[in-house]
Order: C-alpha cells, then sequence, then structure tokens
C-alpha cells in the first residue's frame, strides 16, 4: 500500500483500532490459480503473537482454503471514507489549483494463512464473533441459544483460518496535507451532504497545523 509520510499510521495501538472497528475484510491470497479474495469478518488477538493474530472462517465450498498459498496473505481493512470536492477548500478561492481528491483509512495485514477444520475451534471463533458483534443489543444471541445438533452441522460447513500477523501497513488519509482553511471546508462540505458516512470521515479530519 502506497503511503506518503503524511498519511503513514505507525502507531500499534492506532492500527489494532482500525482493525477492531471494521466490521469487514477482505482476505487475499495467492494461490497456483491466481489470487483469490473472501469478503469476510475477522477478528484481532492482539496480544498473541508480536504483531496479532486474525481469526475468522470460509465457507468449506469456498475454493480459496483448498487452494495452496504462494507467499502471504493480506488482510485488507477499509475504515470512514468520503470524496472530497475542490469546491470546499478555501484555496479554490485564492488561486483555484485544486483538484478533487478522496479520504479514506486501511489497514493491511500481512502473513502466512493457515486453515483448520477442528470442531473446537471453529466453535471459539464463531462464539467469539458472535459474542463481539451481538454485544450491545438488547437480547445479544449466542451461539448456545442454537440447538446443538443444528450447531455441530453449521460447523461442518465452514473452515477457520488464522492469520499471524508479520507486517501490518496503516493509511490515514484526512486531507492532512492541506491548510487549517481547506480542513476546515472539507469537514463543512463532509457534515453538509448529510450522509452518515461523510460524517464519520469529518471526524477522522485532524486539526492542527498541515502535515510535510
Amino acid at each position: 500500500m502506497y503511503t506518503p509520510p503524511a498519511f503513514r499510521d505507525e502507531d500499534r495501538a492506532s492500527i489494532h483500532g482500525m482493525i477492531e472497528a471494521a466490521g469487514l475484510a477482505t482476505l487475499v491470497t495467492m494461490t497456483g490459480e491466481g489470487l483469490v479474495g473472501t469478503p469476510l469478518p475477522l477478528f484481532l488477538v492482539a496480544d498473541e503473537g508480536p504483531l496479532g493474530t486474525l481469526y475468522g472462517h470460509v465457507a468449506r465450498a469456498n475454493p480459496q482454503w483448498r487452494l495452496p498459498p504462494v507467499g502471504e496473505a493480506l488482510a485488507i481493512f477499509a475504515g470512514p471514507d468520503a470524496y472530497v470536492s475542490p469546491g470546499w477548500y478555501a484555496a479554490k478561492a485564492e488561486h483555484g489549483r485544486v483538484v478533487p481528491t478522496w479520504n479514506y483509512a486501511a489497514v493491511h495485514a500481512y502473513g502466512v494463512a493457515e486453515f483448520f477444520e477442528d470442531a473446537g475451534r471453529l466453535r471459539a471463533v464463531v462464539a467469539r464473533l458472535t459474542d463481539r458483534h451481538e454485544a450491545g443489543r438488547a437480547q445479544p444471541w449466542s451461539v448456545d441459544d442454537a440447538p446443538e445438533a443444528f450447531v455441530q452441522g453449521q460447523l461442518r460447513g465452514i473452515v477457520g483460518v488464522r492469520l499471524p500477523v508479520a507486517g501490518l501497513k496503516g493509511k490515514r488519509k484526512f486531507s492532512q496535507n492541506r491548510s487549517a482553511a481547506d480542513r476546515a471546508g472539507v469537514v463543512r462540505g463532509l457534515r453538509a451532504s448529510g450522509d452518515p458516512r461523510d460524517a464519520e470521515a469529518a471526524a477522522a479530519v485532524p486539526t492542527g497545523e498541515p502535515a510535510r
């Protein structure tokens, strides 16, 4: 991932936070048949290994787990993103030398993917994913709420994935390279759209002096 210094995030806690905040990742592996990618939820065990370890599962019918991987896998996590109009910049009125761009946050996690079929490990992964996404609901659903025979049958239809993270790249591109006046214009423009996704991107625009 191309990460100019102004947008590079090298803080481990910040990068882990972006991973935890993302609801969905894309797991990409290189195989003898070419690149294979699967969108899937992953969770991070931050203290397992030097950079943490990712866990999730894929459908047994998904050929990705059967194709021997070549080299490292890549897990892609996306954060807030939004189109930025040059009309929002104060610089447009000053000199007009402005162009559109896109603000976004992303994390790329690299490591050798391992696939497993053990029912006990699979159940633990499914339970942890479920508990994570059910948290905060008035009546959170639990894996234990379903009949045990049904759960075991469902587990036979999936394969677990474990990715010990060997490399992390984080990027936060939120107008850090623009002047304070331009950034203020970006925030106003995004908030005015009425789109909750734009509002989330607006909240990520930093204050203070522009990055160099």
